[in-house]
């Protein structure tokens, strides 16, 4: 990092920079945001880190008012080794809640050593360091933004005990939960949803985000209207005002609530700094246009991994329309998509062809006994291979697959027809050699060609 230039975006206190980096003052021991509103410190009295777990491991504590628990948090593939990038992904899914970091070293199929050492090259601390930071965050939040018993709110947040829970808040913040909680949450009935705001860096093109899923929503599973996404008893809705959207989450959720914010985050791609990737793509002169029009475009994710594949491989040959009431009728039919049971569903009756009944039998297969999986364990670039072995799953869906279940921003699925009639172009081989020079964002490339397509219609 560029310390001056990190000083000059905290004098402007842009929100661009919110999330990529942290700002520690010297002399109170506190670090904060760029956009912290407290008065801007002397440069020499300042240092900086790329994440809040380095800074708490340098002996600062979280700044009380512009609280760093709630920044957006620095996309885990930027300025990290593929291998770190995918023990990240496991740590915000829990791996180390229970787990040792030996045991998420064996499931990337790497030693201990090795694992601590990417870490203290590409993140800084070691792996138990960012998951006690995100535990420990989490936890501030729940604390702030709402009414739930320490209790339970250590063990949402990843604790194994609520003693663990206490000593960990006295140790980032030295004070203890109820001393964080001084200014009452909102006083709402035990009933009502719990809200969280999961902040992200601007600007966001919310409505560009809704008119792509909206189309693929699947019927059963998630609802789609003017300013909200729902299902599984979160609503999600947009403040652009403040950056960040407002989860709704009924409270028996409430032992989920880290992951399904993480869910939520994935599907809502929170984490891109689209003014980063808007630069890069808006010198492109196919692209140049459509980045102007549409600042902020995301790379929709996923709710589920395997059931954004299994609508991938439905959406074969078939129009958007089309693939979702076929995915409607395969929820109605089966349930929400599972692996176990559709490897031995008869696919058949739903009204697709026998052969594309088999491929997803066959790929619900290799995900129920762990040949393909989307915990980020496994790189993209093999999981892409993987996938391609397997029958009636071609370079286009697996990219596609890439793209949004396995949050890789560089996949692209060259043989893609819209691609091609946005670029103006007949040959894939053509389009994928223009698209070189879009990496590492070719995903996001992808989405404003399709976007040209609907400013169409």
């Amino acid at each position: 990092m560029d310390a001056d230039a990190c000083y000059r975006a905290g004098c402007a206190r842009d929100a661009r920079f919110d999330g990529l980096f942290f700002t520690a003052v010297r002399s109170t021991r506190v670090f904060c945001r760029p956009i912290c509103p407290a008065r801007i410190p002397l440069r020499r009295n300042v240092e900086y880190f790329p994440n809040a777990a380095a800074a708490l491991a340098a002996g600062y504590r979280p700044c009380l008012r512009c609280r760093p628990e709630v920044s957006p948090e620095l996309p885990v593939w930027a300025g990290t080794s593929t291998t770190a990038n995918r023990a990240l992904r496991l740590i915000e899914d829990g791996a180390l809640d229970q787990g040792s970091t030996a045991n998420l070293a064996e499931r990337l199929g790497l030693t201990d050593r090795h694992l601590r050492r990417l870490f203290l090259e590409h993140v800084g601390v070691p792996p138990v360091v960012v998951a006690q930071t995100r535990r420990v965050l989490f936890a501030k939040r729940l604390i702030t933004e709402t009414n739930l018993p320490f209790s339970q709110i250590a063990f949402a947040s990843g604790f194994s005990s609520l003693r663990r829970f206490n000593e960990a808040l006295r140790g980032a913040y030295r004070r203890n939960p109820k001393e964080l909680r001084r200014i009452a949450p909102p006083d709402t009935p035990a009933e009502s949803p719990i809200e969280l705001k999961l902040h992200y860096r601007p600007p966001y093109d919310w409505n560009a985000f809704l008119g792509f899923i909206g189309p693929r929503a699947i019927p059963g599973l998630e609802k789609v209207e003017a300013n909200s996404y729902r299902r599984d008893g979160v609503e999600i809705t947009q403040c652009s005002a403040k950056n960040w959207l407002v989860a709704r989450i009924t409270p028996d959720n409430v032992k989920t609530l880290r992951s399904t914010a993480e869910q939520i985050r994935s599907l809502f791609d929170l984490r891109a700094n689209t003014y980063e990737i808007a630069a890069h793509l808006g010198k492109s002169s196919p692209l140049k246009t459509v980045v102007k029009r549409h600042p902020g475009l995301r790379v929709p994710g996923c709710w589920d991994g395997f059931e954004l594949a299994v609508r991938a491989m439905l959406g074969q040959q078939v129009t958007v329309k089309g693939a979702t009431t076929l995915a409607g009728r395969l929820v109605q039919r089966f349930g929400p998509p599972k692996a176990e049971i559709l490897a031995e569903a008869n696919l058949t009756v739903i009204g697709i062809p026998k052969a594309r009944a088999e491929s997803i039998r066959g790929f619900a297969r290799a995900v129920a006994d762990g040949h393909i999986r989307f915990d980020g364990a496994v790189s993209s670039e093999e999981m892409i291979g993987r996938m391609c072995e397997l029958r009636g799953i071609g370079p286009w869906t697996a990219n596609y697959i890439a793209m949004r279940a396995l949050g890789d921003p560089d996949a692209f699925p060259a043989s893609d027809l819209g691609l091609l009639k946005a670029a103006g172009l007949s040959s894939q081989h053509r389009l994928a050699e223009i698209a070189e020079a879009w990496r590492p964002w070719r995903s996001y490339a992808a989405m404003y060609l399709w976007e040209t397509l609907r400013d169409k219609e």
